[in-house]
């Protein structure tokens, strides 16, 4: 049977963390309104977004690793 997990006193609060990146050219946005990025020339532009439960060390360390998964994400789409 799985034991089921509690609280224990002076355990790291949890949170919720909701962020979203996206690459844009500079000058490109005007506005960011509900995850969409209004565009200097009128266009709108979705922005993907992302949600982690845990401690805040928790999030710390998903939100970093996610960083860097952008980034290399976004290098490897421009060779």
């Amino acid at each position: 049977m799985a034991s089921k997990l509690k609280l224990v006193k002076g355990a790291s609060e949890r949170g919720t963390l909701i962020y979203g990146m996206r690459m844009l050219p500079p000058g490109a946005v005007i506005n960011v309104e509900n995850a969409r990025a209004h565009l200097a020339d009128g266009e709108t532009s979705s922005i993907t977004m992302h949600l982690i439960e845990g401690t805040r060390t928790q999030i710390r360390r998903q939100l970093l690793q996610s960083i860097d998964a952008f980034f290399e994400l976004l290098d490897e789409g421009s060779k």
